[in-house]
């Protein structure tokens, strides 16, 4: 691949650097209080629409998808949106700014790629105006989710509706205040060959049947506004026009929804421990115990340098992803997908857990990011599928390479 980026992306880089350093770097502790306040639980922040009407206005918006669908995108190639995904990741909040935080990006792409007309103006337009929000429903408490097709949601035809019924987790983004829209994973005909009984549906969030049982924590974190949800749905009935595709063809979306949305978390993971690299190398001139400071130390430098080489390491390898992504397609790319799910999330959490130890009882207070990075990067080793799950498939796909026939 070319590691050089095109002049388009380089242009946005520097653009988007110019603007969180002049609007959003400023008022970082004031959101970050904003939040913590248990009183602000599910609000949004005031200042955010302000924030989200000046990039649009500058052109930093949708910057993820990769067609310029009404001119309300760039239409970047993944490889272009790789580092700009970085910057934004090293301030987890500030994607929404840029209309680019998941799940809506995820959304947005199978609206783009899957849906048809009625269903792209009723729903991705206004998601790509930024005036609502979406959530995806996927995984079940009562089954393991890693395998998709072990999903028990029913949707049964009824006249020209679907009834739904089901329990469904880690529903993120429907705590938002604004998330209007759900797209629903169910079975359609759970005696079908196995990755053809899945179907998707899209549900409005006030249809009558769907109830937010709880918001869902993450390591005490409660992710305001946007937040995880368990729901559930009892009885839903939608239109059958709501059905994406066609029946039986909701693994199908799920794979291709999942491709890039990899490539977005991994690159916002390599922004989170750039940041932290920053930090514990910042920190570690500036502490002096035992009469040295601590950048004099032989341990503290080796753990600064094996930081760089990872982060550098992991760079390249999602880069690389992204670029086979773009030129034979999310399919012939998996195997680089696999290992950018498997190794991001991981590097991140030592280069994290590094910088916490430098930091010392700072870092694992709320005056510095990592603590929330930390469990933001363990996370997704669960997310978008487990390490055992990648793991498992690519073991396979490489031994096959390399079976003698």
């Amino acid at each position: 691949m070319n590691f050089q980026h095109s002049e388009k992306s380089i242009a946005l880089q520097k653009q988007l650097k110019r603007f969180i350093a002049e609007h959003i770097h400023p008022i970082q502790e004031e959101v970050q209080a904003f939040h913590l306040d248990p009183s602000n639980a599910w609000k949004k922040w005031p200042g955010l629409y302000g924030l989200k009407e000046k990039a649009k206005g500058e052109g930093l918006w949708n910057l993820f998808l990769p067609k310029p669908y009404g001119g309300l995108s760039p239409g970047l190639t993944n490889l272009e949106y790789a580092p700009l995904a970085e910057i934004m990741g090293r301030i987890p909040w500030s994607s929404e700014v840029f209309n680019c935080s998941a799940p809506d990006t995820g959304n947005m792409e199978v609206l783009a790629k899957y849906g048809n007309q009625q269903q792209q103006e009723t729903w991705l337009r206004p998601l790509m105006n930024g005036t609502i929000r979406s959530t995806f429903l996927m995984t079940e408490p009562e089954v393991a989710s890693s395998d998709a097709t072990n999903i028990e949601t029913a949707i049964v035809a009824d006249g020209d509706d679907y009834v739904i019924m089901g329990r469904k987790w880690w529903a993120s983004g429907a705590m938002d205040p604004h998330c209007r829209i759900a797209i629903v994973m169910g079975k359609t005909d759970f005696n079908a060959p196995r990755h053809v009984q899945q179907s998707m549906v899209l549900v409005p969030l006030d249809t009558p049947g769907l109830k937010i049982e709880r918001p869902l924590s993450v390591f005490g974190y409660n992710d305001s506004p946007e937040g995880h949800a368990e729901i559930v749905l009892d009885k839903v009935r939608v239109p059958k026009e709501n059905l994406l595709v066609g029946e039986g063809k909701g693994f199908e979306i799920a794979q291709g929804r999942l491709g890039p949305g990899r490539v977005h978390h991994c690159m916002r993971l390599i922004g989170m421990a750039q940041h932290a690299l920053e930090l514990m190398s910042q920190r570690a001139v500036e502490r002096s115990p035992f009469g040295r400071s601590l950048d004099t130390f032989s341990s503290i430098r080796q753990e600064i340098a094996r930081s760089a080489c990872e982060i550098e390491q992991t760079r390249l390898l999602v880069l690389s992803a992204a670029d086979k992504m773009d030129r034979v397609g999310n399919k012939e790319a998996k195997d680089l997908i696999a290992m950018i799910k498997i190794v991001a999330p991981n590097m991140a959490l030592k280069v994290i857990d590094r910088a916490i130890q430098i930091m010392g009882g700072m870092g694992v207070s709320g005056d510095t990011p990592l603590a929330y990075f930390y469990a933001s990067a363990r996370t997704l080793r669960l997310a978008d599928g487990p390490d055992e799950v990648h793991l498992s498939q690519l073991g396979k796909s490489t031994i096959k390479k390399y079976i003698k026939t």
